[in-house]
């Protein structure tokens, strides 16, 4: 048996669509907040977790990972850094476990995807290159790569993220039962949808 994918948390962005006083991975999902909900529910996988993030969101991702498996960065947006962005972000996450059986990027602001939905792409990573959830047809997160594109993967700067990957290898989608693969916090009326589907209220269907 080959070794585990390893599922890569990104929280190192800046959220500057989120308009409130505190940061979006910050905001309350009922008792704990975005980021630490999305967390909880990556380390339920059992899967490896690699968290990458910022100084301001590290102590909480030490709180569900180890501490060798945070991967601090600087704010976007610092002076002399100008690489940074989501494909820095995926390749300090990826470079961090790089003996893993694949990874599956899931952004820290979708508090919503299920474990078993993590689990049900990974799986898939054994036989095919790139794998994405999707819901009724749409396509959302997380996004896996399997071991075979490790160098491709570390090689990633900016802010373009993986998208040239997802277009140069054939994707497959795993069809899911979980319209949370669809839902990130990107806005404050992101923000109340998620609470209100907490609560029992409906889930919105289509990609915020």
């Amino acid at each position: 048996m080959g070794a585990q994918p390893a599922v890569i948390v990104l929280a190192a962005g800046r959220g500057s669509r989120f308009l409130g006083a505190d940061h979006k991975l910050a905001q309350r999902l009922g008792s704990a907040t975005v980021f630490a909900t999305t967390l909880r529910h990556a380390v339920a996988t059992q899967l490896p977790v690699v968290v990458v993030t910022t100084q301001a969101f590290a102590d909480v991702a030490r709180r569900s990972v180890a501490a060798r498996d945070v991967i601090v960065l600087p704010e976007v947006g610092t002076p002399g850094q100008e690489a940074l962005g989501m494909g820095y972000s995926i390749s300090s996450g990826v470079s961090a476990i790089p003996d893993a059986g694949g990874w599956l990027i899931l952004p820290g602001d979708m508090p919503m995807v299920r474990s078993d939905t993590m689990l049900e792409v990974a799986r898939e990573l054994a036989d095919h290159a790139v794998v994405f959830a999707q819901h009724k047809g749409v396509r959302g997160h997380p996004v896996g790569f399997s071991a075979e594109l490790y160098s491709e993967l570390v090689t990633l700067r900016g802010d373009e993220g993986a998208r040239r990957l997802v277009a140069r290898y054939p994707a497959i989608g795993v069809e899911v039962d979980d319209p949370g693969v669809l839902i990130d916090v990107d806005t404050e009326a992101d923000l109340e949808s998620v609470r209100l589907a907490q609560q029992g209220g409906t889930v919105p269907q289509q990609r915020l």
